[in-house]
């Protein structure tokens, strides 16, 4: 379950959602175990940086045009955007505070 903290983008809403500001995407999948372990560390940077950073999360099953347009090939992935462009990206399960020196990068 994701929380109100956290975006749900579609195929249909990526390119909107991400235009403006800074946005940190988490492509990821139901069935990751990893993924599960991200979504609470996640609620946290939006919390902690909701001034700085949109946190959105993309299911890779149910949006594989957009998975497919960035080249996601294993999940989870982060992709950090700043005005509608990818500026950044790290795979794998990361902590809040790797993930917050990560979105400070875009700024």
């Amino acid at each position: 379950m994701i929380s109100e903290k956290i975006k749900k983008l579609t195929d249909e809403s990526f390119d909107k959602d991400t235009q403006h500001g800074v946005v940190l995407v988490d492509f990821y999948a139901d069935w990751c175990g990893p993924c599960r372990m991200m979504t609470p560390v996640l609620e946290k940077v939006a919390d902690e940086m909701k001034d700085h950073v949109t946190v959105a999360k993309v299911d890779i099953d149910h949006s594989q045009k957009v998975a497919g347009t960035f080249r996601v090939s294993s999940v989870p992935t982060l992709v950090l955007f700043k005005e509608g462009k990818e500026v950044g990206r790290l795979v794998g399960l990361r902590d809040a505070q790797t993930i917050k020196d990560f979105v400070k990068t875009a700024h």
